[in-house]
């Protein structure tokens, strides 16, 4: 009887719970397991203030009736903690505002890249016999290595999955962006004059990299004259990027135990990825190479519209359209 109380009394309480975690999700993108930061106290003191009764044990057994469950103690405390939090809770206001706006909001990040060809990939799918895979799994046995470089529309529920054969780079990150805003049949926003970027601290769309924050002008906020905000996770945070547990999670379950043989392959089980909650997933290919150890001078730095936010701001900034007679570098 402990279990349905509540939902009994206030059955609205499961709304408010989604609510309450909604940015303090985190997920493994290979498992697709989750977890949260906050603590069953904290969401049951949040939950009686929005007229629930309820104790952190009614709260522990809500969330596993959800599939959450307790995991083991994880290093988490740096010196750095009180601005991570505090960027935490940034991101969330500003995707708040985005949502209330009608602005696009997109989650990116590149997956792990994939050797493609007859070697063993993890997990277990059900077949009439087991597949015949190499014993090793040699590069250079390999057809070709893929980088799936993904778009999640938070709004929609919708990923896009561009799969390149060329390097990780920044001008790949962006390319992918800038090909998902030009598609046209991808949902129509509100207001299409601003656009929110979350993604992670490192790698192609690191916040340290300079090339990422020069494509992101030069082929984004120029060419379709568009407002480009972009929210990083804290460094070692990259599991809370909505992409992570929402899109790459699937793909990786979607696939368990398929060898991943050919491109052909692996784009069509990134396009059969689905779930409950109505997620569909495109995927492309994008044979184009690009150009690696791209140096970004001071100078074409300093030519950049860009503006940092006062709070955070190694991981908040805005990328605004230039004049025409300005985006010649």
């Amino acid at each position: 009887m402990a279990d349905v109380y509540p939902l009994k009394k206030t059955p609205e309480i499961l709304s408010w719970l989604d609510d309450l975690i909604e940015g303090e999700v985190a997920g493994d993108p290979m498992s697709g397991q989750q977890w949260l930061r906050r603590d069953l106290r904290y969401l049951s003191r949040a939950l009686q203030a929005s007229g629930a009764s309820v104790s952190h044990m009614t709260v522990r057994r809500l969330l596993k009736q959800q599939g959450y469950s307790l995991k083991a103690n994880r290093k988490e405390h740096s010196p750095s903690s009180l601005e991570r939090d505090r960027q935490f809770r940034y991101i969330e206001r500003v995707k708040r505002l985005f949502v209330r706006a009608g602005h696009p909001i997109i989650s990116v990040d590149a997956k792990k890249k994939e050797l493609i060809g007859n070697f063993k990939n993890p997990g277990r799918s059900w077949q009439h016999a087991t597949e015949e895979v190499d014993v090793h799994d040699f590069p250079s046995s390999g057809i070709i290595r893929a980088t799936p470089y993904g778009i999640y529309d938070v709004c929609h529920n919708l990923g896009y999955v561009y799969v390149g054969i060329s390097a990780d780079t920044a001008e790949f990150a962006v390319d992918a962006i800038s090909r998902w805003w030009q598609r046209q049949d991808r949902p129509q926003f509100t207001d299409e004059s601003k656009l929110l970027i979350l993604c992670d601290s490192g790698g192609s769309n690191g916040y340290r990299t300079r090339n990422w924050k020069k494509q992101l002008q030069e082929i984004l906020a120029d060419p379709f004259q568009i407002e480009v905000m972009v929210c990083h996770y804290p460094t070692g945070t990259s599991k809370w990027n909505p992409i992570e547990h929402r899109l790459f999670s699937f793909i990786s379950l979607n696939w368990a135990g398929v060898p991943l043989r050919s491109l052909k392959i692996i784009l069509n089980l990134i396009r059969g990825t689905t779930t409950d909650t109505g997620l569909k997933v495109q995927a492309a290919l994008i044979r184009r190479h690009y150009a690696t150890k791209v140096k970004v001078s001071d100078q074409e730095m300093a030519m950049l519209n860009l503006s940092r936010r006062s709070i955070c701001p190694q991981w908040n900034y805005i990328l605004r359209p230039r004049a025409k007679t300005d985006s010649k570098v």
